[in-house]
C-alpha cells in the first residue's frame, strides 16, 4: 500500500451542490465582465444569444441561472442567426473569466491534475458527455484548457518572482 494519492481519472459535475459542483456554469460565482457583475456564467453565456439589450438585461436579473436558462428558451425565437458560429467562443470566455476572476475556484480547477473534466449530462450531447460518455463534452474540454492556461500562468508567476 503506498502513501501517494491516487488522481482521478475523470473528474465529473453536472448540478452545482454536487461534488464538483464549482465547474457548472449555475454555481454561484460572480464574474465582472464591461463593469457588469454576473451572477453565474450561466447568466452571462444565455443573455449572449441575443443581441436585443432589453432581452440580455433581463436575463442579467434573473434571480438564479436555471431561470436564465429558462427566459432563453422563452425567447429561442430570437436568437441571433450566428449563435451556433460562437457559441463555443462565448463559453471559453465566460469559462476563463470565472476562474481567472475567482481565485479559490482556480486552485480547485488546477488540482483536478490531469483528469479528465466531464460534464456528466444526459440532457446534453454537445457540452457534457451525454450521460453514457458518447457526448462531444465541449464544457469538460474548455475546462481542461482554462486548466492548462491557469497553470502555465501559475508557473510563469513563480517564476518571475
Amino acid at each position: 500500500m503506498s502513501n501517494a494519492v491516487t488522481q482521478a481519472t475523470e473528474v465529473l459535475f453536472y448540478e452545482p451542490e454536487d461534488p464538483n459542483g464549482y465547474l457548472s456554469n449555475f454555481a454561484a460565482c460572480p464574474i465582472e465582465i464591461d463593469g457588469q457583475i454576473w451572477a453565474t456564467s450561466e447568466h452571462y453565456y444565455q443573455a449572449m444569444k441575443f443581441t436585443s439589450e432589453a432581452l440580455r438585461n433581463t436575463i442579467f436579473e434573473a434571480s438564479t441561472p436555471a431561470e436564465a436558462f429558462s427566459l432563453s428558451r422563452d425567447y429561442a425565437d430570437q436568437i441571433r442567426e450566428d449563435w451556433y458560429d460562437i457559441r463555443v467562443d462565448v463559453m471559453k470566455f465566460i469559462v476563463a473569466e470565472k476562474f481567472s476572476q475567482n481565485p479559490q475556484f482556480a486552485r480547485f480547477l488546477i488540482n483536478t491534475g490531469d483528469s479528465v473534466i466531464k460534464e456528466h449530462s444526459h440532457k446534453d450531447h454537445f457540452w457534457g458527455d451525454g450521460g453514457d460518455g458518447t457526448g462531444e463534452n465541449h464544457l469538460g474540454k474548455i475546462l481542461m484548457a482554462v486548466r492548462q492556461q491557469l497553470r502555465s500562468q501559475q508557473r510563469h508567476s513563480i517564476a518571475s518572482h
